[in-house]
């Protein structure tokens, strides 16, 4: 008599035989409206600038950020995550660039918002860094320390004008403590009740940002460890996702995606909150060149990295692949 629940009665390769049996059993679907793009617009060029390290990928001029706005919207793409890059003169110690409200990236959320309207979820990056001479996502101390509590006064004022300007939906990736409750009462206080937070919670000191460095013209000086988490650490992250739950965040982020998916795990698992994911720019320019030199296959390893950020808990994925990937789903 054969024992059905162990070999050989028990086998798991007949759910495999064929791509429509596997298309039908699978456990995990991309879908267009999982993803979000990452773009960045910057101040004072005529025509797109190339990024060396992220090949396909460009800081945009206002016109042709509004035609990939329009081109997200059309394969489907859920939203669009804007990155202001200000001219370097602008720059300063305080990151006021950041709140003009005729600053880059203010001006970009009303261009956008122009031309999707709400037919595409506006988000916006609530940070200093791209705005600060020293290139530090908050003001600094007489020591040259990031000031936390002097800088949420800074974030406040970014939240006011870019909700004024009519984004959807703000991104505070600074990592400072009490960023999500003072941006909350910012908002509120405004009457922008409706634009929603969605909390950078475990964003780590990681390696894999290097590309991002040149998409954003930063002026870093040093690093960020003091305010960004250890990569050692995955406890921690479940402290900053109560604390951020705590002051009113609507969604919640784990950033970089794919070296972090046991803390993505853990973050879905705890929380009745939609959960995000960044697959950041060094995950991307590692597959766009290992594909280049013919290592990998590019379009299945593309694929199969989003599928694992999905199984991990993702329901979001921001990825400088999602309007590619969003065409082919």
């Amino acid at each position: 008599m054969t024992v059905y629940g162990s070999f050989p009665g028990a086998r798991p390769r007949r759910l495999r035989t064929t791509p429509a049996m596997r298309r039908m059993v699978a456990e995990t679907r991309l879908h267009p409206a999982d993803l979000i793009l990452p773009a960045f617009v910057r101040e004072g060029i005529s025509e797109p600038v190339a990024i060396s390290a992220m090949p396909g990928v460009v800081q945009h001029t206002r016109d042709t950020l509004r035609k990939a706005a329009v081109e997200a919207r059309e394969a489907g793409v859920a939203g669009i995550m804007l990155f202001g890059v200000p001219e370097d003169a602008k720059k300063d110690a305080a990151g006021t660039a950041g709140t003009d409200p005729d600053g880059i990236l203010q001006v970009a959320i009303r261009d956008v918002k122009a031309e999707v309207g709400d037919e595409l979820v506006i988000m916006s990056d609530l940070c200093l860094d791209e705005y600060t001479d020293h290139g530090h996502c908050g003001v600094l101390d007489a020591d040259g320390r990031v000031d936390n509590d002097a800088t949420l006064e800074r974030y406040a004022e970014m939240a006011q004008v870019q909700a004024d300007a009519g984004v959807h939906v703000v991104g505070p990736s600074g990592m400072m403590d009490g960023q999500v409750g003072v941006i909350r009462d910012a908002l509120d206080t405004i009457g922008k009740e409706d634009v929603s937070i969605l909390a950078y919670t475990a964003k780590y000191s990681s390696a894999f940002y290097g590309p991002f460095r040149e998409a954003v013209g930063s002026s870093l000086r040093g690093d960020r460890k003091t305010y960004q988490q250890d990569p050692a650490n995955l406890r921690e992250s479940l402290r900053e996702l109560a604390l951020d739950l705590q002051e009113g965040a609507d969604m919640v982020m784990v950033k970089p995606a794919g070296p972090y998916l046991d803390v993505l795990a853990k973050v879905a698992d705890a929380v009745d909150v939609p959960v995000a994911a960044y697959q950041i720019s060094g995950e991307y320019a590692m597959v766009e060149a290992a594909a280049e030199k013919g290592w990998i296959d590019r379009d299945k390893a593309i694929l199969e990295s989003l599928t694992g950020i999905k199984r991990a808990g993702a329901s979001m994925i921001l990825t400088y692949w999602a309007t590619e990937v969003a065409q082919g789903c």
